[in-house]
């Protein structure tokens, strides 16, 4: 069995900088694509950043040049570097991981619980 645990969320300033950790345990074999998601209320859930096993990321239009994505391969975790934070970042945000729990078989993406980021002064 594995999971990913998230942490780092809370409440910010709007301009603020706040840093999302993602850290997944368990049966892991290797790691490819982690990411984070986010879901604002009344809002469809939605990619925010992307990351590959290599370090190719990906980002939403919108956090592009404010938010930064990284990983800790040795961790197994990733990171959400979120800098010149505003108030229509508010939301839950997911962290994913896409893992493979032995030399052989498929993937499985696995889902965090979600950890609320609130910008509001």
């Amino acid at each position: 069995q594995v999971q990913v645990v998230e942490s780092g969320g809370g409440l910010v300033q709007p301009g603020g900088s706040l840093r999302l950790s993602c850290a997944a345990s368990g049966s892991i074999f290797s790691i490819y694509a982690m990411g984070w998601y986010r879901q604002a209320p009344g809002k469809e859930r939605e990619l925010v950043a992307g990351i590959t096993s290599a370090g190719t990321t990906n980002y939403a239009d919108s956090v592009k040049c404010r938010f930064t994505i990284s990983r800790d391969n040795a961790k197994n975790t990733v990171y959400l570097q979120m800098n010149g934070v505003k108030p229509e970042d508010t939301a839950v945000y997911y962290c994913t991981a896409n893992i493979r729990t032995s030399g052989y078989g498929s993937t499985i993406l696995v889902w965090g619980q979600g950890t609320l980021v609130t910008a509001s002064a």
